[in-house]
């Protein structure tokens, strides 16, 4: 891997707030990830938009998310599953229109109803 994106996001919609069990999904995409080991125990869930959510079938834990027809090289990774901190700010709030009620947004942070271009 040679780097994480500058842009991760907090993302209220629907899917990620199931597939993380949580009141929004937290996402980053990286350079240059290569699998080192495990990549045989990922399994993923085609939803009927076509985006593809991955899981480890040993552990369950939710690993990332991508867009229709991408590659798993080009994967979003969900940060909570990293054991480290990582050099990655949140820079925004996205699918807001989905969001809970019960969950408060970040007053700091640039909100988009939709993706980040919509």
């Amino acid at each position: 891997m040679s780097g994480f994106s500058t842009k991760a996001a907090n993302c209220h919609c629907t899917m990620c707030r199931k597939f993380h069990g949580a009141a929004f999904g937290t996402l980053v995409s990286v350079q240059g990830l290569s699998w080192l080991s495990g990549e045989h125990l990922l399994q993923e869930f085609v939803a009927a938009n076509g985006t593809i959510r991955t899981f480890c079938s040993h552990c369950g834990s939710s690993l990332g998310f991508r867009v229709k027809n991408a590659s798993l090289d080009n994967i979003e990774l969900a940060i909570a599953t990293f054991d480290c901190d990582l050099p990655v700010t949140i820079d925004a709030q996205i699918y807001t229109a989905y969001k809970t009620k019960w969950c408060e947004l970040h007053a700091s942070l640039p909100t988009f109803a939709e993706g980040r271009e919509g």
